[in-house]
């Protein structure tokens, strides 16, 4: 057997003196953040905006602050930076969102047609650090960031071109719906049901979600068989639009990208109208409504005052959508993350109803 020969042992021993180094290069390649695609321009991309308590879970954080006040929650914060949150009620809505994104690049690269998410919070620009290591730990593209230090941020969604913003304080919801922005308090379900990680699904009730509260004043006014009898008179006069009814325009649009890429039944959202309207009765009008727009959902669920809950655990939607809560709480006991849009009559009835109560101080 021949011996091998001098150069190639010292060949040998070199590489394998470099080899760590090289594995310590590629480690610390891994670590480093790794390029993100270029944010649309937010004049032409479908803009969601999420609070920080949507986005993550701060309930032990919240209650720092409300017992102890800002200086000790900003200091907590500080203190656990490095600690990432867990995922809130939007987080699995949000990284649907990222995946349709990841989609629309490969298909239209130059496009900034996307959605664009913006983290809107008015915690104090401190807590920043820990709210963007978190992103980071998650791997969220979240490069818009606005920290409004106590104050409301409602007045920076139009600036922000706002599609849709989720949170989970009412107070702030409401304003937003009383600024024509399509918004809702979202709540976490009771229990976790597991979602699509590859389509984005969007469930919406129709009136005062969709479409205007008009057919619902007349069910206060004068009853079911009185609004009944008004659908049919009215079935081929369109509904008048409600606030979440451009979110949907939004969401058709991208659609109708993957469908002009013969990607119809591939496509990666998918959106239900669910509504307590029944098909005979009142059906035609709410679907004749949609077509006068030019829009459509994949699926209308005409339930006839059924509960919305067992047909939305089989959906399972991201998100769904309705002005009433019991439907809202039904949704949240079956494990479908669910919020509030605070429009219409309904709401009035319920401010009324709260102001009775409501002692005189007077």
């Amino acid at each position: 057997m021949e011996p091998p020969h001098p150069g190639a042992a010292a060949a040998t021993a070199a590489g394998a003196a470099e080899r760590p180094w090289e594995e310590a290069k590629a480690f610390y390649d891994n670590l480093a953040p790794k390029k993100k695609p270029k944010s649309p321009k937010p004049e032409n991309a479908i803009t969601i905006a999420v609070s920080s308590r949507a986005l993550f879970r701060m309930e032990e954080e919240q209650k720092i602050y409300n017992e102890q006040g800002v200086e000790a929650y900003v200091k907590y914060q500080l203190d656990h930076e490095n600690e990432p949150f867990l995922p809130g009620a939007a987080f699995p809505f949000v990284k649907a969102l990222e995946a349709v994104n990841t989609q629309l690049r490969e298909l239209y690269p130059d496009s900034e047609e996307l959605f664009d998410i913006v983290l809107m919070t008015n915690n104090h620009a401190q807590v920043g650090v820990r709210l963007i290591n978190s992103i980071n730990h998650y791997d969220l593209f979240i490069e818009r960031f606005c920290m409004t230090g106590g104050n409301s941020p409602i007045c920076y969604l139009k600036a922000y071109h706002t599609n849709l913003y989720l949170s989970s304080d009412a107070e702030k919801v409401s304003g937003a719906i009383e600024e024509g922005i399509a918004a809702a308090t979202i709540f976490s379900p009771s229990k976790d049901l597991e979602v699509s990680e590859n389509q984005l699904r969007v469930a919406f009730d129709g009136d005062a979600v969709l479409f205007s509260d008009e057919s619902e004043q007349i069910v206060k006014a004068h009853g079911l068989d009185m609004f009944f009898e008004h659908e049919k008179t009215h079935e081929n006069k369109p509904l008048a639009q409600g606030p979440l009814k451009g979110f949907l325009e939004a969401l058709g649009k991208l659609q109708k990208k993957f469908y002009s890429k013969g990607l119809r039944m591939e496509c990666p959202i998918r959106t239900y109208l669910v509504t307590a309207r029944s098909a005979a009765s009142s059906g035609a009008r709410a679907l004749k409504t949609l077509r006068s727009w030019g829009l459509e959902t994949d699926e209308a669920l005409f339930l006839a005052g059924a509960p919305k809950g067992p047909l939305l655990k089989k959906i399972r939607p991201h998100i769904f959508f309705d002005d009433q809560m019991f439907h809202v709480e039904g949704a949240k006991e079956m494990g479908t993350i669910a919020a509030h849009v605070p429009y219409g009559i309904a709401q009035k009835h319920k401010r009324m109803a709260r102001e009775k109560q409501t002692p005189n101080s007077k």
